[in-house]
């Protein structure tokens, strides 16, 4: 019988960019309720201005009450994709849940982006949720309630954003395509394919790497609030929960119940992220 308090125990879940902000929230919160993840990821050892890595995350799933696994990888390598989900399959017999965390991001003009900006974005937004996806579907075939969650918003099509940074919106909105396409591609197989994007800034390291960064942290929502959600909406049914874009904010409110969103901070005012009218 599912634990109906517990919807996630003992249910693996594979998240790539799990090595620090929104994919480490989203693993301890799969921990707290006692699942297994693998964590994908690049960071094995200490960068000298951003904190976590890839063990210490798996040392935080652990002590949240979860079993870890960590994966050090590339999204962007297939053999490295390939090796995460055979770790998955050897540690806990399956995969239940896919999360596409990891992502770049550069917000320069066209004029000065650059190629190598350019070509990171393709190769970790689109073609690291591809590859990881695409690995992960034959074990979600397997799964009694199997879902992919992709980090990516839902498809604005106003000028301001697609004027604003084409390259990085052409990244984002095509994970959200990708996403869509698969909810209805694999609809007979009750996989859920659904996306999430944060209603806020969220203080994460790439907030505070903005220029204004100490600032901004003060009106960001923590990643707890995308954890939650993440969590909320994969224990969801997958043939009913699918082909959406969710907000933070509506999903914990949906899915969790919770409506006074003050305990994830922010301030009375959170900056709103990007992509959201």
């Amino acid at each position: 019988m599912p634990d109906q308090d517990h919807p996630l125990r003992d249910r693996t879940v594979l998240i790539s960019g799990a090595s620090r902000g929104i994919g480490a929230a989203i693993a301890v919160a799969a921990a707290e309720q006692g699942a297994n993840v693998v964590l994908l990821a690049k960071t094995s050892e200490p960068h000298p201005r951003l904190p976590g890595t890839v063990h210490t995350v798996a040392a935080e799933v652990e002590a949240a009450g979860g079993r870890a696994a960590a994966a050090v990888g590339d999204v962007r390598s297939e053999d490295d994709v390939a090796r995460a989900v055979a770790i998955a399959i050897e540690r806990f017999g399956g995969i239940d849940v896919c999360v596409n965390n990891a992502g770049a991001i550069a917000t320069d003009p066209t004029e000065k982006l650059g190629a190598k900006r350019f070509d990171l974005m393709q190769d970790i937004n689109i073609r690291g949720t591809f590859l990881l996806t695409a690995a992960c579907v034959p074990h979600l075939r397997d799964s009694p309630n199997p879902h992919v969650l992709t980090i990516s918003p839902p498809i604005n099509l106003d000028p301001r954003w697609l004027g604003a940074h084409p390259v990085y919106t052409q990244s984002k909105y095509g994970m959200t395509l990708l996403s869509q396409g698969w909810a209805a591609e694999f609809a007979d197989a009750g996989i859920g394919f659904n996306c999430l994007w944060p209603q806020t800034y969220i203080a994460t390291s790439a907030v505070a790497a903005l220029l204004d960064g100490d600032n901004q942290l003060t009106t960001a929502r923590s990643p707890r609030i995308m954890a939650d959600a993440a969590v909320a909406i994969t224990a969801q049914p997958a043939r009913k929960v699918t082909g959406n874009c969710f907000i933070d904010a509506d999903a914990v409110a949906r899915f969790a119940g919770i409506d006074d969103l003050s305990r994830y901070g922010g301030g009375d005012n959170p900056t709103p992220d990007l992509f959201l009218d």
